[in-house]
């Protein structure tokens, strides 16, 4: 079939973690107090590093950023499980999961490209210390930020909008809770292998260069501290990197995982573990790795 405006289908119906009825109650309630904890977890961070002054930096700046991207990630998704969980409505219209694909994939992208930027800032502050207020200056700072939203949502109008324009005329349940692009992939009638190469080479330039700039940032802050040898230095270099570090490990290790394949390797069951993982965890985790970590958030949440 042609592609273009073909579509049968209407509506998709999610069969994810719905479709057992004797454990549906106690899902409901585990996954809307995640929720809950992720909303006020990101929420407090963001009241906390807008309205305390000790925290009106470039780092906190990017923090911000991501506080907001984790809040927005779940709410993409987890209402729409919970009310299939509670109320078993289990349908979504073929525009509502065309948006919903959309919102889901520029915040992921934006996320890869954000944690970019913030090892490029722990760079300048660990190797130029002297020099980082004049590099990383306010300017660069909204630049960086907007550079990061912009890419993310060009990102992902070109994902949506190869996928959405294939046919789909046959089987409407996605296995998944979400409209994610690999099980709706699977769905579509039309030859989905044109498809799948340039996400593949989009996806794979556009993750490999973020991914680049993060390592080639740390191979350059170890460098320096192995320079320096100065008593300390390991203890402060991590304490200044460590949080982020373990926010990038998180991420990138239940992305790659989840996008980085072919759907011919798709298997429902894993992923819709995995997803868990990016999807609803992540958020989570990571006001709570930064809280844990830094003493000057530590402080600026208690005065909140």
């Amino acid at each position: 079939m042609q592609r273009g405006n073909l579509s049968t289908v209407s509506e998709f119906v999610f069969v994810g973690l719905s479709d057992a009825p004797e454990i549906r109650l106690l899902l409901f309630v585990l996954f809307l107090l995640v929720y809950l904890a992720t909303m006020a977890g990101n929420i407090t961070l963001l009241i906390a590093i807008s309205t305390d002054s000790h925290l009106h930096s470039p780092m906190y700046f990017f923090l911000g950023n991501l506080s907001l991207l984790d809040l927005l990630c779940p709410t993409i998704t987890v209402p729409k499980m919970l009310g299939a969980l509670l109320l078993e409505h289990k349908e979504i219209s073929f525009s509502g999961c065309l948006f919903q694909h959309f919102s889901l994939i520029a915040v992921v992208g934006t996320e890869i490209f954000l944690l970019a930027v913030m090892a490029y800032d722990r760079y300048v502050a660990v190797c130029h210390p002297l020099r980082y207020p004049s590099i990383v200056s306010t300017k660069l700072c909204a630049q960086l930020a907007l550079g990061t939203w912009a890419t993310g949502l060009l990102n992902s109008l070109l994902h949506t909008s190869l996928v959405f324009t294939l046919s789909f005329c046959g089987p409407n349940r996605i296995q998944q809770y979400y409209c994610d692009f690999p099980p709706v992939l699977a769905l579509s009638c039309s030859s989905t292998h044109s498809t799948e190469l340039v996400i593949l080479v989009v996806a794979g330039v556009l993750g490999s260069g973020a991914c680049v700039v993060t390592v080639a940032s740390y191979i350059c802050i170890l460098q320096e501290i192995l320079a320096r040898k100065s008593p300390g230095i390991w203890h402060k270099a991590f304490s200044t990197c460590g949080s982020h570090l373990a926010v990038v490990c998180l991420f990138y290790g239940t992305t790659i995982c989840t996008y980085v394949r072919p759907s011919s390797t798709y298997s429902p069951h894993w992923d819709r573990v995995v997803s868990m993982l990016y999807g609803m965890l992540t958020p989570l985790l990571n006001p709570i790795i930064y809280s844990l970590r830094n003493k000057e958030v530590k402080c600026a949440l208690k005065r909140v």
